[in-house]
């Protein structure tokens, strides 16, 4: 194919742009909690994520890219012009690069996930036609848009009810704080080891039963469990500390929690949007590399998974301060009990769409799930005046992706053909 290896090149920059975008602006989003509640500083978060973002990119993130890749535009009408999937493709890779660049400098948490489906309909409707875009599948999509932050602000909410009635409102909240909270991480580790194990190990070559799966998960969640009951024992009674704030030793225990929550998260994170990144690209090394057959089954090279991760980590490291703001003290006042709830409702959400192949937002999941742990403490403890910035900053972001997209597809066009 004339150009191909300047399409590759292309594509790995533009992609790299992409997930470093992805860094600044949506890993920030899954740190944001940790970081607003205190349970972690910064540097620790920062750490963190570059540890489980990468292993959630390259352990797990191989069922979702097909799902960006594939469905969302008919292939077969480019059967004669596979050239013109590559313009697309990078395209959507830089307009979406681009747009989270100005999304991430305003601390705007915006979707990773709209912000590529917008630039790839975008370009698929103006640059091949209407008829191209496959609008079923990008009706689900929009779906599960307002589905997931309903459903993790209900799971946040419900969480958290669980953490007042058996903690928080107990005559002695240390003491029960000391027996509960270990049990909370059993179930952090086991939805993590679930959704490696079902979707993640699926390109190494491990091949476990449904049965020895969901027993490795178990083992997984109690040795969570042991190490976090460990760390929770050596946590003192300060009875200073609880002059000005009533629930302040309590709060430290949940501070052990969040480290936890804080690894689930950047985990599912990584294996469910490091195919933003990543799909476009493959999408573009495929055709070169099958000589412009857009059809064949190509699958995803290591190389590409690595690199998607770390512009991740890149992104994160050099921007990502911005919007951890925005939502780690934006939205409401978070407390390690308030941000674990959020944090966990956010990542058993995550998996659940991870397992079915629906590409959510993280965004949308985590701004629904601290909303939902703000309105277990009545309306008052939401400041409006930032959802409504993101918000709009969200209704904005389909367009702005599919309008660049448009351009740069055209821009491509003259310079190649």
């Amino acid at each position: 194919m004339e150009y191909g290896t300047v399409f590759i090149v292309l594509a790995c920059f533009f992609g790299l742009l992409m997930a470093w975008g992805i860094g600044a602006n949506d890993v920030a989003n899954a740190m944001g909690t940790s970081v607003g509640s205190k349970a972690l500083t910064i540097k620790q978060a920062i750490i963190i994520a570059a540890i489980f973002e990468l292993a959630g990119a390259y352990l797990a993130g191989g069922q979702v890219t097909e799902t960006i890749r594939k469905g969302m535009i008919d292939a077969s009408l480019l059967q004669g012009t596979p050239e013109l999937l590559v313009f697309g493709m990078l395209a959507a890779l830089l307009a979406a690069g681009i747009w989270l660049l100005i999304a991430s400098y305003w601390g705007w948490p915006v979707s990773t996930t709209h912000s590529i489906v917008g630039a790839i309909v975008g370009f698929a409707a103006v640059g091949i036609g209407i008829d191209a875009v496959n609008w079923g599948k990008v009706g689900s999509i929009a779906m599960s848009w307002v589905i997931s932050p309903v459903l993790a602000g209900t799971i946040a909410y419900l969480i958290f009810v669980s953490v007042q009635r058996l903690i928080l409102d107990a005559p002695n909240p240390f003491e029960k704080a000391k027996r509960y909270v270990p049990i909370y991480i059993f179930f952090v580790g086991l939805i993590i080891a679930l959704v490696t194990l079902f979707k993640g190990l699926k390109h190494t070559g491990l091949h476990l039963t449904t049965g020895e799966n969901y027993f490795v998960a178990v083992a997984v969640g109690l040795i969570a469990f042991a190490i976090g009951k460990y760390f929770i024992e050596k946590i003192k009674i300060d009875p200073e500390a609880d002059r000005d704030f009533h629930f302040a030793n309590v709060e430290k225990v949940f501070a052990v929690l969040m480290m936890f929550t804080a690894c689930a998260m950047a985990f599912a994170h990584g294996s469910n949007d490091v195919a933003n990144a990543v799909g476009p690209l493959a999408a573009v090394v495929s055709i070169v590399e099958n000589d412009g057959a857009i059809a064949a089954k190509s699958v995803l090279p290591a190389w590409v998974l690595l690199l998607g991760g770390v512009g991740i980590v890149a992104g994160l490291m050099m921007y990502g301060h911005k919007v951890i703001a925005t939502v780690g003290t934006g939205i409401t006042q978070l407390t390690p009990s308030r941000g674990f709830a959020a944090t966990l409702a956010a990542a058993t959400t995550v998996v659940l769409a991870s397992g079915t192949g629906l590409p959510i937002s993280t965004t949308h999941t985590l701004v629904g799930a601290i909303l939902g742990v703000g309105i277990a403490r009545g309306i008052a403890a939401l400041n409006l005046r930032v959802i409504r910035t993101i918000f709009m900053s969200w209704i904005i972001t389909l367009p702005a992706g599919a309008i660049m997209s448009i351009i740069i597809f055209f821009i491509l066009k003259a310079i190649f053909t």
